[in-house]
């Protein structure tokens, strides 16, 4: 049994979690749900932020504070940072959920086509 691994990048939790739920019926070896920041320290893993303690944007920035201070200035001037990007041609901006799977490479394109009807970006 040879096995395939994909890797899914997702605007939500539902969005992936609603891609696994079908997944699982067609038997994958592995699978996680994970949310992930370009910054260290920043994002759902960072700590909580308390907005007006700082005049600056960078405050603004879930998890800048009490963080890594470089990783929150960086994160402020991003162009996602202000609601208006599209997320480009450069990469998964504004995906910041990973779907990883493990299937047997007999379903392998039958979980693609799951994961990109979920809305998922491969």
């Amino acid at each position: 049994m040879t096995e395939k691994n994909i890797l899914a990048y997702f605007h939500s939790p539902e969005q992936a979690e609603g891609a696994a739920k079908k997944l699982e019926a067609i038997r994958v070896e592995d699978l996680s749900i994970n949310r992930f920041s370009r910054y260290a320290g920043v994002g759902p893993s960072g700590a909580s932020y308390t907005p007006g303690v700082s005049g600056s944007f960078s405050s603004w920035v879930p998890g800048a504070l009490g963080t890594n201070a470089s990783a929150g200035i960086m994160a402020a001037a991003d162009p996602s940072a202000s609601g208006m990007s599209d997320g480009g041609q450069e990469g998964p901006t504004g995906r910041d959920v990973l779907l990883t799977v493990v299937v047997d490479e007999a379903v392998h394109h039958r979980a693609l086509s799951i994961i990109e009807q979920a809305g998922g970006m491969i």
